[in-house]
């Protein structure tokens, strides 16, 4: 994953196993807060942790959860926090890598505000959105839904194995699947091409989330 990593000298790990973000939510399960979560899927391997909120919070308390996500990330071995829409919440704590969907801030203005240093990725649901993403300064695509999802409503059709394959052999950046990713199907998707996986409710919603973070990153070391 060196298109990624490289901008990240601290998580050089391309020579390693594929990349596994991920995503804390706190609207598809009660059991676990965004930094209880953050503390779990660090501790048991996960590369990158993406603080998502889709509720309506202030600023003040966006910029307060992601910084401890962030100061969590900072005390573990490998695992960096990425914030989910909010290039402002980034910015103003001081994160250095940003997740944007096909509604937020426009790539080019969020790498202009961040720096040429910081990982930015891009949201792609079809082939014609990856190919519009081919020219913009992105680190990587998300790509998705793979098998569907459950954590959205009113989600993107479900692109399947076949779609996938042909956007990781066409896109130029880097390919993070995800949606309703599952220990059985991750060899699927890393065969497809796809540079890593972002899991939510396979692990957010399951009975013991560092149990089943570091399940993800046994399939993903077999792979």
């Amino acid at each position: 994953m060196r298109q990624i990593l490289d901008t990240q000298s601290s998580l050089e790990r391309s020579d390693l196993r594929p990349v596994l973000h991920v995503i804390t939510d706190e609207t598809t399960q009660s059991s676990y807060t965004h930094a209880t979560l953050a503390r779990l899927v660090s501790a048991n391997g996960a590369d990158f942790v993406q603080y998502r909120e889709k509720r309506h919070f202030d600023t003040r308390t966006l910029c307060r959860n992601a910084a401890t996500i962030m100061e969590i990330c900072a005390q573990s071995e490998h695992s960096q926090l990425v914030v989910n829409d909010r290039v402002d919440v980034a910015y103003a704590i001081g994160a250095q890598a940003i997740h944007l969907g096909r509604q937020d801030l426009k790539i080019s203005v969020a790498r202009r505000i961040l720096g040429p240093d910081a990982l930015i990725g891009g949201t792609s649901n079809s082939l014609d959105e990856a190919t519009k993403l081919s020219n913009e300064p992105v680190d990587y695509l998300g790509v998705g839904p793979i098998f569907g999802t459950v954590s959205k409503e009113n989600p993107a059709p479900q692109l399947g194995l076949a779609r996938l394959a042909r956007i990781c052999s066409d896109s130029p950046h880097p390919v993070i699947a995800i949606g309703n990713i599952r220990i059985e199907n991750v060899p699927d998707v890393i065969e497809a091409g796809a540079t890593g996986i972002a899991v939510l409710s396979a692990i957010a919603s399951s009975d013991d989330p560092g149990r089943a973070t570091f399940e993800f990153v046994k399939a993903l070391e077999e792979c």
